[in-house]
């Protein structure tokens, strides 16, 4: 499902202009890039969250050039769902 297929199904759903809708979700989605850049979570109770996990300093190979390189320490976005989005018995 791509962004323009949630302001179309948001759009039918409630009635609202898809133009009005667009600006929501746009809104939305630079409210959750803002709080993640500050290094805020974003908790959406029985959806899921939007977290900033840590991933530690650590040393790779570059195989074309047979070297190594070290990848400093950073902080990469993810989204955790809700429970109510597990599937129970792996279907």
């Amino acid at each position: 499902m791509t962004k323009v297929d949630i302001i179309n199904e948001v759009a039918k759903k409630t009635g609202m202009e898809k133009v009005a809708v667009a600006r929501v979700i746009q809104g939305f989605m630079d409210g959750v890039k803002t709080s993640l850049k500050k290094g805020e979570n974003v908790y959406l109770r029985g959806f899921g969250s939007f977290v900033i996990k840590k991933r530690a300093k650590k040393v790779a190979r570059n195989i074309s050039k047979n070297t190594t390189i070290t990848i400093p320490a950073h902080n990469v976005p993810a989204f955790k769902a809700a429970k109510a989005f597990k599937v129970k018995g792996g279907k």
